[in-house]
């Protein structure tokens, strides 16, 4: 890792305020009911989950079922990517043509966001369209830049537990259990190995900025250092997330928001960064087929409730969000807000 001079870094637009809270109000939520052989689904769990994504938008699962030895595997590998040289690492860099693969902060007049990551496409190849032209119908595909095997063994093991997730969503919402699940049949879902490094000056900057998860759902894996702090929906207050040996925290996203029709809403959440030691953490971004049209769910509609959103196409949002990775925007980037009624 480069040495950066602290006086070089300048305030971050978001950053940190002192007396973050540090509490245990992030629901943890037991998932053992679900690795037996019994398919009924407890009402006391889906009550449960309805409660977490309606109160914070953020959960934990303990007894989740994803074998330890898969996820060691993965952040192993994620340890010896990121201790390779600059050199190394930007030789499967990403770039407009192959939207996954390694990116590093980046220092200029400011600290934008202070980590390196590694993004992977969990089906291999993604096929999403080739531009944001709203009339424009051509494909493209993407591919990973990362050995194959460990990529696909830790997502086989997330996409389990993504569907127990969305079937528990989808029946505290009073849906059919199985409602989701022909929205992610081609899925554009990736996995995002995060690399934080000591900050020289860890007061004015941000390992990632406040934000929201335009997907779906996350699932996030973190390690032991911790760093994820969360907008407490009932005061505005950040809430430390402290970190559970095992656990992931889960969190739902602005299309889980638009399908509700805003029962449950996507929270903003940010992750700081210290001086001392690094981190690195593993989130899993669940996203629809590109083909897919987003819009609140005939069912939970009628004339008391009507729709709080117009519909639009992922596969358009998708592109425009990671394409505009590659630009120098002007204005603000695509947000789910744009589509309020």
């Amino acid at each position: 890792m480069e040495e950066v001079d602290p006086a070089f870094i300048q305030p971050h637009e978001h950053q940190p305020k002192l007396g973050i809270i540090e509490a245990e109000g992030i629901p943890f939520i037991d998932l053992s009911p679900l690795l037996g052989s019994d398919t009924d689904v407890p009402d006391h769990l889906v009550a449960e989950i309805g409660d977490a994504c309606k109160t914070w938008g953020f959960f934990q699962v303990i007894n989740h079922g994803v074998p330890s030895h898969v996820r060691e595997r993965i952040e192993s590998a994620s340890r010896e990517f990121f201790a390779l040289s600059k050199e190394e690492k930007r030789k499967a860099s990403r770039n407009e043509t192959n939207l996954f693969g390694y990116s590093d902060f980046e220092i200029t007049k400011s600290v934008r966001d202070w980590k390196e990551i590694f993004d992977c496409t969990i089906q291999n190849p993604t096929v999403i369209y080739a531009s944001d032209e709203p009339d424009d119908k051509e494909l493209k595909e993407l591919t990973n830049q990362w050995p194959q095997e460990i990529c696909e063994e830790y997502a086989a093991e997330m996409q389990k537990l993504t569907h127990k997730l969305l079937e528990l969503i989808a029946l505290s919402l009073g849906l059919e259990k199985d409602r989701f699940h022909g929205l992610f049949k081609d899925e554009t879902s990736f996995m995002r190995l995060n690399y934080y490094p000591p900050c020289p000056a860890p007061q004015l900057a941000l390992g990632l900025g406040r934000h929201k998860d335009a997907g779906a759902m996350t699932i996030l894996a973190q390690d032991d250092v911790g760093g994820l702090e969360v907008k407490r929906k009932s005061d505005g207050e950040w809430i430390f997330v402290k970190p559970m040996q095992d656990a992931y925290i889960v969190n739902v996203g602005d299309l889980i928001q638009v399908w509700s029709n805003d029962k449950y809403q996507s929270v903003e959440h940010r992750v700081t960064v210290n001086s001392q030691k690094e981190r690195f953490s593993i989130p899993f971004f669940i996203n629809p087929s590109h083909y897919v049209w987003v819009e609140p769910l005939q069912e939970l509609i009628d004339q008391q409730n009507p729709p709080k959103y117009k519909g639009y196409s992922w596969g358009k949002f998708y592109a425009t969000r990671k394409l505009s990775n590659f630009r120098k925007l002007t204005s603000e980037n695509i947000q789910v807000h744009h589509f309020k009624l």
